[in-house]
Formats: structure tokens, C-alpha cells, sequence
């Protein structure tokens, strides 16, 4: 098939080049310029494991291109995906201007029927309004064809995006054109070769599906987080009680981490975009209300435990490792480490970072006046680095080459021997063997000797 898709994030890219990879002819569309040029020089400009050498292949083998300029490429298309932001607007609700953006060029340009198909997370009717949108722009030119819109949402993990598109658990397919839903089911067919797991559904409910997803996920993290603030209080080992809960079949372990809460790219903005539909109809949200709520008391505990060990932090030297929002990505939207250093710096710390992947999205989006002024201090290579008579260490991110460090090597660089655990990854006995005062979320804190720095 002749596949269009417009948008070069997350969604976009991976879709385009896991599409190309089954065979299809693929042009990725965005109006990013720079971003273009460096897609056409072979460079992928978000970290994804395992994206880079698909694009490549694709690319090279001529299965997949990149254009700025969207109605060149609309010619004899089969399929044509809009996967752009959907940001959360200042009331809380999806904006989806950018959506109905397309959607109107593409009432103005399609020069045939194709399938337009919705891969952008948006509010139930979104698809519709689509539809509307491209059908007004056929009329006033008098096309002579109609062009059905579906619901396809994404189901991608950041981190593991390339994953779970070659093998999803499932596919959702919003559809009211049955010649629309064959040729989506043709087109994932590769897709679900070992699992059928193909859904179709109506439009509407295949937009519910995905913000129920987000929700009930978010809703799992801050349940935990909520149980862990409970069991700091009560002397009780949220990791033992994970064990007890997740063992249950009709619960099981995913998401079932307590820690600094949830950040991201989904979850935040989809939680907040369901409460204001819920709003918008009338009807209470106290559930999601509760999410987001406990969301936002948990991505402040990393500052507050700091606190609590450390009390006043002017003038204090934070290290900080982990900046993305989870391990497998570059992405630094609403995390939790962003939170902590706004606080630090605010208090008059300094904070000296270090992220395997991240750093270059942090330069991106801080203030400028962050890093001149010499409060914040990036390092992108050596995680050691930010230890030296830093006060304190604090891991926001669990990535893997933080889960076994040198302690002794820590301990020796650290002003004072003193560990702040955002995800839980080390055994607060063993930390309190190895002379650290620990605090970590759900589970007691421990102190170990005075505070002052300790030769290597």
C-alpha cells in the first residue's frame, strides 16, 4: 500500500518506519524543516531502542521518505494516518487544533478517496469532527468523492515503541466504513499473524478505549503511591506488600510500583483531558481527580524527603541521576526529575545531572539562565561525575546502569553519605550497611553514622 503519515514524533515515526519494514511504500510528512533534513541525512531525532536501524534500512532501501510539504505526496495513496500533538491545553482539555489543521489541508488537497485515519490520542468525537472537516473541504470544490476517517489509537510504550508496533497485544480499529475496516485489517494483518488480536469497534469507542487505558494505568501508579505514603507512616515494606497484591491473577504486577510518580508525554495530559470531559458532561471525576492529585503530592516527595534529610538546601549541591521521565527514552515531559530541579533551584541549590540520553532534551526546554548561571550542571557521560562534593544524591530514573553502582566509589565523592531513592532500587538494609542515610517511597528510612564525608 501507498501510505501517507503526518507527523514525525513518537507515534509518527515508528508507525512510518514499522509500516515500511512490512513492505509498504511510506512518506513521512512534517513541517519541521530541520527535523526533515536530519530524518533524509539518516540522523532520528528522538531516542527509541531499536528505531534507529529500521529507519535506516527503510530508508536506504527506498520503502521509506520524508517530505515537508504535505499535498505533493497525496497523490495515489491508500492510507493516509494524522499522528500530531494533541497537547494539553491551559483548562486542561486536548487541544486538538493541530488535528483539524490537517484535517482541513486535507479537504483542500486530496485529490481521491483514501482512508484518513487517527493515530493522535483525542476526545471522543474527534474522528467525526475529522470527517466533517475533510467533507466540507470536498464540497466547497466540488471533489465528487468522499473520504472516511477511522479511529486507530496507539498503544506504544515509549522505550519499547518499536516493540509493541511489530507485536501488539492488540489493535483497535474505529470504523463505520466497511470498505475502510478491510483495508485496516489488510493492513495489519502482518502484524497479528501468531495473535489476532484485532478489535473493531465504533469510532467513539475505539477513542474511549485508549484514554480508559492511560487512565486505569495512572490510576494503578498513584493507588501505589498512595498505599506506599500509608505505609511510610505504619513501618510497613510497600515492595513486600507489591509482592502480596500483584501476586493475585486478578490483579498482577504491572504498574504496581510505588515511587516519584508518573510523567510523560500520556498519562499527565490524558488524565487531565478525561476530567475535563467529564466536566464539560456535567459529571464528577472523583477518581481521576484523585489520580492527579496524588500524582502531584508524589513528584514533590523527592523535595521533601531532601528536606527532611538535609533541611535548608541554600547553598546546597544536589546530584541528580536520571532527567528522562522512565529508562528507554529521551523524553522530559512532565518528569518528576524536571520537578525536583525547579524546587532545588528555587531554594538556592545547585544541581549537578546526569542522564544516559536525556541531557540534550533538558537543554532544549530549561530556562536558559538555568545553566549561564551556572546553578545547573549537565553531564552526559559520566554519571560519577555529578557526585563530587555534591550533598546529596538523588535518583529520579531507574535506568539499568544505576541499579549497581560503585557504593564505595559514591560514597567517597559525596560531601555526606546521602541517597534519596525515586524508584525503590535498592535494599535500605544494604544501604544502611554500606553507611548511607536512605529514604526511598513506601518503605522506612535509615540512617547509618554521622553526617560528614568519609574518606574513599
Amino acid at each position: 500500500m501507498r501510505i501517507v503519515v503526518i507527523g514525525s514524533g513518537y507515534v509518527g515515526l515508528v508507525s512510518a518506519t514499522c509500516f515500511a519494514e512490512m513492505g509498504h511504500h511510506v512518506v513521512c510528512v512534517d513541517r519541521d524543516a530541520e527535523r526533515i533534513a536530519r530524518l533524509r541525512d539518516g540522523e532520528v531525532p528522538i531516542h527509541e531502542p531499536g528505531l534507529e536501524p529500521l529507519l535506516l534500512r527503510n530508508h536506504q532501501q527506498g520503502r521509506l521518505h520524508f517530505a515537508q510539504t504535505l499535498r505533493p505526496v497525496l497523490t495515489n495513496i491508500d492510507l493516509c494516518f494524522i499522528a500530531v500533538g494533541t497537547p494539553s491545553a491551559p483548562d486542561g482539555s486536548a487541544d486538538t487544533s493541530q488535528v483539524l489543521a490537517v484535517a482541513e489541508e486535507l479537504g483542500r488537497w486530496l485529490p481521491q478517496r483514501c482512508v484518513v485515519v487517527n493515530k493522535s490520542t483525542a476526545p471522543v468525537g474527534t474522528a467525526e469532527r475529522i470527517e466533517r472537516t475533510i467533507a466540507r473541504g470536498l464540497t466547497q470544490r466540488e471533489a465528487g468523492f468522499t473520504v472516511p476517517v477511522v479511529s486507530n489509537p496507539e498503544f506504544l510504550r515509549e522505550g519499547c515503541a518499536v516493540e509493541d508496533f511489530m507485536r501488539p497485544d492488540r489493535v483497535i480499529i474505529g470504523c463505520a466504513d466497511d470498505q475502510a475496516r478491510q483495508t485496516m485489517e489488510a493492513l495489519y494483518a502482518p502484524f497479528l499473524r501468531k495473535q489476532p488480536r484485532l478489535m473493531v469497534m465504533g469510532r467513539r469507542e475505539a477513542e474511549m478505549s485508549k484514554y480508559a487505558a492511560n487512565a486505569m494505568l495512572a490510576t494503578r501508579i498513584s493507588f501505589m503511591n498512595e498505599m506506599a505514603s500509608l505505609c511510610e507512616q505504619l513501618g510497613v515494606d510497600i515492595e513486600k506488600v507489591r509482592l502480596g497484591v500483584g501476586s493475585d491473577s486478578r490483579i498482577g504486577y504491572d504498574f504496581l510500583y510505588a515511587g516519584c510518580g508518573y510523567g510523560g508525554s500520556c498519562f499527565p495530559k490524558d488524565v487531565r483531558a478525561l476530567i475535563h470531559t467529564a466536566q464539560r458532561h456535567g459529571l464528577p471525576s472523583h477518581i481521576l481527580q484523585a489520580v492527579e492529585e496524588r500524582n502531584t503530592i508524589q513528584k514533590a516527595g523527592l523535595f521533601v524527603k531532601l528536606q527532611q534529610q538535609l533541611g535548608a538546601l541554600d547553598g546546597r549541591t544536589i546530584a541528580v541521576w536520571g532527567l528522562a521521565f522512565k529508562p528507554g527514552t529521551d523524553d522530559v515531559r512532565e518528569a518528576p526529575a524536571l520537578q525536583l530541579i525547579a524546587s532545588l533551584l528555587e531554594a538556592g541549590a545547585v544541581v549537578q545531572a546526569h542522564d544516559p540520553v536525556a541531557t540534550a532534551s533538558v537543554l532544549r526546554c530549561v530556562p536558559a539562565h538555568w545553566l549561564t548561571s551556572g546553578q545547573l550542571v549537565l553531564h552526559a557521560q559520566d554519571p560519577y561525575a555529578v557526585l563530587d562534593d555534591a550533598d546529596a544524591l538523588v535518583i529520579p530514573t531507574e535506568w539499568k546502569p544505576f541499579r549497581q553502582p560503585d557504593w564505595q566509589r559514591v560514597r567517597g565523592l559525596l560531601r555526606q553519605p546521602v541517597v534519596i531513592d525515586g524508584r525503590n532500587l535498592y535494599d535500605p538494609a544494604q544501604m544502611q550497611a554500606l553507611g548511607f542515610h536512605y529514604s526511598s517511597f513506601g518503605r522506612p528510612s535509615v540512617t547509618a553514622g554521622d553526617m560528614q564525608r568519609q574518606a574513599a
